[in-house]
């Protein structure tokens, strides 16, 4: 088998595994932080969090399908190495900016849940 396939399939398997990792964290310790969002209608928070992971796999994946042909095919265990350390490190970056985004969204959405709840809860009965 040549170098460069053992390569390309090293690349796509760790990947997608470590895609998957990040986006099933992502989803499951995220929840909390929309169920909030969404003033605890879990059925809503659920359908959002899941449509979030959607479009975080189809961004992710497709980035590392694409980014697959970039770069100097290696000759070279040696160059294989390199090769593959270099993309996995730009698909953590990747997977890393992903990951603020999302929070940021996230964080975006609560405050504005907080803010609204804020403004709607009636006045405290005033002592006099």
């Amino acid at each position: 088998m040549e170098i460069i396939l053992v390569t390309y399939l090293l690349y796509i398997a760790i990947s997608l595994s470590l895609t998957i990792w990040v986006g099933r964290t992502l989803h499951t310790r995220g929840r909390v932080f929309v169920i909030e969002s969404f003033h605890g209608n879990a059925e809503s928070a659920d359908s959002v969090n899941h449509l979030l992971l959607v479009g975080f796999y189809l961004i992710n994946f497709g980035f590392v399908c694409l980014f697959m042909r970039m770069g100097t095919p290696p000759e070279t265990v040696v160059g294989a190495v390199e090769y593959i350390t270099t993309k996995i490190g730009i698909v953590l970056v990747i997977l890393g900016f992903m990951h603020f985004y999302n929070m940021r969204n996230i964080s975006n959405m609560r405050n504005k849940a907080l803010a609204r709840a804020n403004k709607i809860q009636p006045a405290a009965p005033s002592v006099d």
